[in-house]
């Protein structure tokens, strides 16, 4: 592992916990009966870490005392207190010269199971200067979101609170980064408190500096408040903290017209995007239940020159915008722009081919497990056409089939489901209830 150390900014006073802990420092607040900062520790030696530093400031001595010099963890550990306020980003700064050319950096208040050497490793290999963990959340509307190139370089940082009438995509900046140190160096010679995200990362992609989005669908929660450390304690209770190289998660994929929003032919326009009523309510339940939630689908509007591929992005947006309101939000959304027949005006030539990633082919499932380490024996397909059940077939999902006005229809493919639901809250009960059956 090439970094080696890692730094925890442990320094906040936890006003969003005031009544729960009392004068206990927030990363000292218990989750399954020990401290934050003791899984963030462990978490850091079975990595492979050696050095830790923390960056305390509100209660240090307390966390000073905690951690020893983490010998009892099988790490070095130091703990630096602030005498005077400088933000998580000034106290980091000033302690620069004492870091190795890359190291890891971490909000406290971060409750995570990640793969922190695959981490790295993708850092490097990347070639950036700063890597920013993402993901997408259940609460995008209150949480600083990242917009990247389709290489996944970050182009800006939306900070919340956001602006009514634009939607973002649920892409959120976890607090947890690789740092290469020479790229955050010319911030150093700055003065009063400096916050890593507003000043010093804002910069960098202001900069054009090589600022990476390292998308994972692993465990980050930030337990900063009652409801979230609430939140957090009950999935340690439910054993959804696990590394993300471990054994891989089941999913749920799912269409998405007419299953996730009302079908209007072809959708062209995010204006037009309407939720169908109770599919965030469904979608929690299948997260609540295990499942990632993986959205595959066929965008011919692309081919046909109908729509680009920034309208479609943008109709992606709202949906996630739309599904945050309600609490839920999807880990990936796959798409096939391709489109095998030729004759409509405005045509992109280059994507009218015969794929294997237009369903039925299962290009798009393939590449999703493999990027998301899924479980494809546990999974499931729902989808309102003979195309959704088709795929499920040739991929050995199980599957279920929507009972839409237009449920099944294709004239190459005659539907087979597995099951049959009125609707997605319908197929997540059925799903739930029928998990633990394997399909032979």
């Amino acid at each position: 592992m090439t970094a080696g150390h890692l730094v925890i900014a442990v320094g906040g006073k936890g006003t969003r916990l005031a009544g729960i802990g009392g004068e206990v420092p927030k990363v000292l607040m218990p989750i399954g009966g020990k401290p934050v900062l003791q899984h963030q520790l462990e978490l850091a030696a079975s990595a492979g870490i050696r050095d830790v530093t923390l960056l305390a400031g509100h209660a240090g001595e307390k966390i000073a005392a905690f951690a020893a010099d983490g010998s009892r963890f099988g790490l070095n550990v130091r703990t630096l207190i602030e005498n005077e306020p400088l933000g998580n980003a000034g106290q980091l700064l000033r302690s620069l010269d004492s870091m190795p050319e890359h190291f890891l950096f971490l909000y406290g208040d971060i409750m995570l199971a990640v793969d922190l050497e695959r981490l790295v490793r993708r850092h490097i290999e990347r070639g950036a200067d700063l890597t920013a963990v993402a993901h997408p959340n259940d609460h995008p509307q209150d949480s600083d979101l990242l917009e990247t190139d389709a290489e996944d370089w970050v182009r800006a940082i939306h900070p919340s609170p956001h602006p009514e009438g634009r939607y973002f995509a649920n892409l959120v900046n976890a607090a947890l980064y690789v740092v290469r140190r020479e790229a955050i160096r010319p911030w150093s010679a700055a003065t009063g408190k400096l916050d890593f995200i507003d000043d010093v990362m804002s910069g960098m992609v202001a900069g054009g500096c090589r600022v990476l989005a390292y998308r994972t669908s692993e465990y980050l929660k930030d337990m900063g408040t009652p409801q979230r450390l609430e939140a957090v304690e009950a999935d340690w209770r439910a054993g959804k903290l696990r590394v993300g190289k471990t054994a891989g998660r089941p999913a749920v994929f799912l269409d998405r017209d007419g299953t996730l929003n009302v079908e209007r032919g072809f959708l062209r326009s995010a204006a037009d995007l309407e939720l169908l009523p109770g599919v965030g309510a469904a979608l929690r339940s299948l997260r609540d239940a295990g499942f990632r939630l993986v959205v595959l689908t066929n965008q011919p509007v692309i081919a046909r020159g109908e729509a680009t591929a920034e309208d479609v992005a943008e109709i992606h947006r709202r949906l996630e915008w739309e599904l945050g309101k309600q609490g839920a939000y999807l880990d990936a959304i796959y798409l096939c722009p391709h489109h095998p027949d030729s004759g409509f005006a405005g045509e992109r030539r280059e994507l009218k081919i015969v794929c294997d990633c237009r369903k039925p082919g299962i290009g798009l499932f393939l590449r999703a497990c493999r990027d998301m380490n899924l479980d494809p024996e546990g999974s499931w397909m729902v989808g309102d056409h003979a195309r959704d059940i088709e795929m499920a077939r040739r991929a050995g999902l199980r599957s279920v089939l929507l009972q839409t006005e237009t449920a099944g229809r294709d004239a190459e493919f005659v539907p087979t489901p597995d099951y049959l639901a009125q609707d997605l809250a319908s197929a997540a009960s059925l799903i739930i209830e029928h998990r633990s059956i394997v399909k032979p």
